[in-house]
């Protein structure tokens, strides 16, 4: 049995990875997350208590074994404590890493930029070295589709020059591409990163439009449509991500002289984001009041992922429409919230 570090455990698309993981039963899992407070911690944990951990046995440093498999164990702890993620990895000693932490949030880092470059850079560095000196045989992180920025050059494809971001997030993103990249070549550490193209379904993050939408529609508040509504996104529903991401995980890394690859993981199917709103409404059976915007900062036009290479890689492309999604993601969302 393999043994794999998750972590961002307690985050939506780590939460879900876990789940998959579990319940394949070929993997002894380890996650991480050090639960802060970007978005409600409720959530967090009701995430966790899904894995079988519960909320009052959760402390720092503390190892708890789940109570739904004995192969997950979770470690609240945070990726910029050097000296306890060092003493975790000698002694656990995983056979593969999959990043999912990281602060996320484009318009966040707007005004919030040191939270980025502590947890992206600072976090993510302390991880990548602990994994080279702990001989990880695969290091898998998540990159965002938010590094090609403002191209117009469409489908998106990992060929592309991406050397202007248009936040600090998309540069943190970046960052983390090209320090893999280094210790790839370096110190020949098998690495892989996965651009991340708009997630969306049931336990999604609270500070992203999909959830926002539906909460406002639920709530009958009014729902801001930036750029007035003229906007795509290449929506990828979680399950899709997770099936892509267990490929990965399952796959032999690259055996290249300099073992490093890089893959978009998005729908590949672009939705203008009114009919997207429009879907929403369907689902929810009810009809959205709207406040058209100008666009914000640091935001994109249109996202939209080449899946060739990954596909030809992997064998695998998402096949979850966004009716199928919405559906799946309003019937949680009614549970959670008891609505």
């Amino acid at each position: 049995m393999k043994k794999i570090l998750v972590t961002g455990a307690a985050g939506f698309i780590g939460y879900s990875l876990v789940k998959q993981l579990i319940a394949m039963g070929d993997y002894a899992i380890v996650g991480l997350d050090n639960i802060n407070d970007y978005y409600d911690v409720n959530l967090k944990y009701g995430r966790l208590q899904q894995l079988g951990i519960d909320r009052l046995a959760v402390a720092d440093g503390e190892r708890i074994t789940s109570t739904v498999s004995s192969n997950f164990r979770f470690i609240k702890l945070d990726l910029q404590a050097r000296n306890e993620l060092n003493e975790l990895m000698e002694a656990e000693q995983f056979d593969i890493v999959c990043n999912l932490a990281a602060q996320a949030g484009v318009r966040y880092s707007i005004d919030h930029p040191f939270a980025y470059v502590e947890s992206n850079l600072v976090g993510y560095m302390n991880l990548l070295e602990a994994a080279r000196q702990c001989h990880v045989k695969h290091f898998v992180y998540a990159s965002s589709s938010s590094v090609y920025g403002l191209s117009n050059s469409v489908p998106y494809s990992e060929s592309q020059q991406v050397d202007n971001p248009i936040s600090l997030y998309a540069a943190t993103k970046k960052s983390n591409e090209l320090m893999a990249h280094s210790y790839s070549k370096l110190y020949k550490l098998p690495t892989t990163g996965i651009r991340f193209f708009t997630v969306y379904g049931p336990w999604g993050r609270p500070d992203m439009a999909p959830f926002l939408f539906m909460d406002a529609l639920v709530k009958s508040k009014t729902i801001k449509v930036f750029n007035h509504g003229n906007l795509e996104r290449d929506f990828t529903y979680i399950d899709d991500i997770i099936h892509g991401l267990v490929s990965v995980i399952s796959t032999q890394p690259s055996t290249h002289e300099i073992p490093y690859e890089l893959y978009n993981l998005g729908n590949s199917s672009p939705v203008k984001l009114m009919d997207f709103i429009g879907t929403m409404e369907q689902v929810t059976g009810r009809i959205a009041s709207k406040e058209y915007c100008d666009m914000q900062p640091g935001d994109v036009y249109q996202t939209y992922a080449d899946m060739t290479k990954f596909e030809a890689r992997y064998g695998y492309k998402p096949v979850v429409n966004i009716q199928q999604g919405l559906s799946e993601m309003y019937k949680w969302y009614q549970s959670f919230y008891a609505v």
